[in-house]
């Protein structure tokens, strides 16, 4: 038998957010003052009552195997910021920790996909969702949203897209890549078609704190009792408390699929982070100013990055309302030419405006969202006003 890679391996693609960044961190590392607009993680620190909670758990001999689906006390403190939060009700068999919510969604997947099932993936999108529907057999199915309904698709273009193939719908809301939040009449006509049809709907909440100009956050599993049945919440502790690195998601739905996705975490990667889970569990218990703080700082850094974006002539994007991104629109830039060079899409705009002004960006291809470009403002002012002052002296020289 021939020594090759399996056909699953050969046409997953690699995470071009990772890449950008990891090109742009390539380039500090050699020299250059890189200012990075790549990253989807906040630049701040880990708040430091969770960080001591981290350090109690290593005191305490917290460092062996937990349950595979998380500790009791993780997925009790999960369970209580469900009700408190949310006004869902969840037992703890119902819910399970993994390592980060990346790899909740992935457990999602491969618990509920059959080679050919379809999953209805509204774009601009994160660009792992298809990736791991594929990774679990299944086929992606894209409904584009427009810039002008903030990127949320329509009810009946959702509509259009569901076939007899179609196994589930997922909902991201705050949005990466470009921060739309979905209303409850929105929600509400997806929890409609999933009930009539019979669907799962898969609903990443990972940005839910991370609202603007006053929104609420509503989960499409508070719109009733049988959508609720239907609906797996997934979310974590990465974005809104600064714990990236902690790699701590979790998973609240159906009881049967939760136990199914404890069987297959246990066999593919036993548990989640031992002290992290602990910290994860303080985070969620305790007063939440730290993550009203960053909140604060977020939206004054979106109005900021924003206003800069919109002050150059050629490029343009509109007003985010939560999570860290904006979506930058440079259709107009398209066809033309930078120092002889065309610019033929995102790719090659995204690719021009590093080497030559050393500002990283995510082309919006990377998202199915050609034409565009990801910016994450999850960084200082004063390198959003160095970045937007390199970007408009990039645009000011294409002819």
């Amino acid at each position: 038998m021939a020594l090759t890679l399996s056909h699953r391996c050969q046409h997953i693609a690699p995470s071009m957010t990772l890449s950008i960044d990891a090109r742009a961190k390539e380039m500090r590392a050699a020299g250059f003052d890189v200012v990075g607009f790549g990253a989807g993680e906040p630049d701040f620190n880990t708040p430091q009552h969770i960080c001591d909670a981290a350090k109690e758990a290593l005191d305490r001999g917290m460092t062996r195997y937990t349950p595979s689906s998380g500790t009791v006390e993780l997925r009790r403190a999960i369970c209580d910021k469900l009700w408190r939060d949310n006004g869902l009700s969840y037992s703890l068999d119902e819910v399970i920790v993994s390592s980060g919510a990346k790899h909740s969604l992935f457990n999602v997947f491969q618990a509920i996909l059959d080679p050919g099932d379809e999953v209805i993936i509204p774009t601009p999108c994160w660009v792992s969702y298809p990736e791991m529907v594929r990774m679990a057999g299944g086929v992606p199915v894209f409904v584009r949203g427009h810039e002008k309904n903030s990127f949320v698709p329509q009810g009946e273009d959702i509509l259009r897209a569901v076939s007899i193939r179609t196994k589930a719908i997922v909902i991201t809301s705050p949005s990466n890549p470009c921060g739309g939040v979905w209303t409850s009449d929105d929600l509400q006509v997806v929890a409609d078609l999933a009930v009539d049809r019979g669907l799962y709907v898969v609903s990443d909440e990972i940005y839910e704190k991370l609202l603007y100009d006053g929104l609420w956050h509503v989960s499409v599993a508070q719109l009733g009792e049988q959508i609720k049945q239907q609906t797996f919440v997934i979310n974590g502790v990465s974005k809104c408390y600064a714990m990236t690195g902690w790699r701590i998601g979790y998973t609240a739905g159906p009881r049967d699929v939760i136990r199914a996705m404890g069987n297959f975490q246990s066999q593919a990667a036993s548990n989640a982070n031992s002290m992290a889970q602990h910290a994860a569990a303080v985070a969620l218990n305790s007063d939440q100013t730290c993550v009203r703080e960053m909140v604060a700082e977020f939206q004054q850094r979106r109005d900021l990055i924003v206003q800069r974006i919109n002050e150059v002539e050629g490029i343009s994007c509109a007003m985010p309302h939560g999570a860290f991104y904006v979506m930058l629109n440079i259709k107009k830039l398209i066809g033309r030419l930078h120092h002889g060079q065309h610019i033929t899409g995102s790719m090659e705009f995204a690719s021009m405006l590093l080497k030559d002004k050393q500002v990283a960006v995510v082309p919006g291809v990377a998202f199915e969202a050609e034409g565009y470009c990801r910016l994450s403002y999850a960084t200082s002012r004063e390198q959003i006003n160095k970045g937007l002052d390199r970007i408009a002296a990039f645009v000011s020289e294409i002819e």
